[in-house]
């Protein structure tokens, strides 16, 4: 299962009813849940629920705001 390559990573898990939780690891990956730990709760989570798993892999450079003079 590809997922078992996430194990202990920070991650966000996409939902199909288009939920989102994100800020939490992977604690635990079975055939059909995964246990989803953040700062505030642990969750199980049927497998059947998950649309994706999104794990940033590189900080993002934060776009620039606002107008040059030119």
């Amino acid at each position: 299962m590809m997922l078992k390559h996430l194990l202990k990573q920070q991650a966000a898990v996409h939902f199909i009813d288009g939920g989102c939780v994100s800020g939490g690891t992977l604690e635990e990956i079975e055939d059909t849940f995964i246990k989803y730990k953040d700062e505030y709760e642990m969750l199980y989570i049927p497998l059947s629920a998950i649309r994706y798993v999104a794990v940033d892999t590189k900080e993002r450079d934060k776009a620039p705001v606002g107008f040059t003079a030119s």
